[in-house]
């Protein structure tokens, strides 16, 4: 008999992929990788018992980089995302090599994802003279 493999959704092509490093020496002696594809951010952490956590790029709604004075001797940085998605919700891509590329590469794959799935941020700004946003005149 012979198996018939599952075919993937989108085979993706892996495009980053790397290792939550130590604080000192920046060495990859964890337990925790991070995979990008064009579509999605993979996170799998975990020796004996492994967790993948799995989140969508277009529902990555802002990122940000920070930068210890550490992280920037030894050539590393965390990536901070702010998501919609429910089980990851905010989370850290935590002491990374070349942190500034990848922060670059996952903001375009985002923003191409959020364009190619026609997702938009609903972002209001007030003037902070009226908070009644129904127009009509009540609080």
């Amino acid at each position: 008999m012979t198996e018939k493999t599952l075919p993937l959704a989108n085979q993706n092509e892996l495009i980053w992929r790397d290792r939550k490093r130590t604080k000192l020496f920046a060495l990859p002696w964890t337990f925790t990788v991070y995979r990008l594809t064009k579509d999605r951010l993979l996170i799998n952490r975990g020796f004996f018992t492994t967790h993948e956590d799995e989140v969508r790029l277009y529902r990555i709604l802002d990122i940000s980089l920070k930068r210890t004075l550490l992280q920037k001797i030894f050539g590393t940085g965390s990536i901070l995302c702010h998501s919609s998605d429910k089980t990851m919700g905010d989370f850290e891509i935590i002491n990374v090599k070349k942190s500034i590329e990848v922060k670059n590469v996952l903001s375009d794959l985002i923003e191409k994802e959020r364009m190619e799935k026609r997702v938009s941020n609903r972002e209001f700004i007030s003037d902070g003279e009226c908070d009644d946003a129904d127009g009509d005149n009540e609080l």
